[in-house]
């Protein structure tokens, strides 16, 4: 009797973990088939002309040399500049390092492209702010957009922070 009883508790748990093993494998198979979403990475395409409230008109990546003609509406400012530095930490050291100075001195710079030195004074005198203000929203050839993460504001800072640092 007891050989019973101890058969039956193997096959109610056998039976349980059959189950339980169907459900994460119809669970792990379900994440498989859906629609991935990346941050920083568009879902739909926006109508053209299309301007978000209390924002500027997003150029995308193709319209890089339009883009490049925008100035600044941003005056270079300690305020600008410390708002500035405070977003390139937190959005743009994991690539470019704490000093910005490219290669691979940011913590995940390892496993992609070696990123530019930004720090450098003639790719900074190549560049115009509107450049550098598209590159950050729309994003470029490697680096994500952060259109979605920032305001137009808050990347006209980083950019003021980013002239800054040509001049060390």
């Amino acid at each position: 009797m007891k050989y019973v009883f101890i058969l039956t508790l193997l096959i109610v748990a056998a039976s349980g973990g059959l189950m339980g093993a169907a459900v994460v494998v119809r669970w792990s198979d379900n994440m498989t088939k859906t629609a991935k979403i990346v941050p920083g990475e568009r879902v739909f395409k926006m109508p053209a002309g299309v301007v978000p409230r209390g924002g500027d008109l997003v150029l995308p990546k193709e319209a890089r040399d339009r883009a490049a003609k925008q100035p600044n509406p941003i005056k270079v400012s300690e305020a600008s500049v410390a708002s500035g530095r405070q977003d390139f930490q937190i959005f743009c050291v994991p690539c470019h390092g704490p000093e910005a100075k490219g290669g691979v001195t940011g913590p995940v710079a390892t496993k992609f492209i070696p990123t530019p030195d930004l720090t450098n004074a003639q790719l900074q005198k190549q560049r115009t702010d509107g450049y550098w203000h598209s590159y950050i929203v729309a994003g470029g050839a490697v680096m994500p957009s952060y259109g979605e993460a920032l305001s137009s504001e808050e990347a006209w800072h980083i950019v003021n922070y980013l002239r800054t640092l040509a001049q060390k």
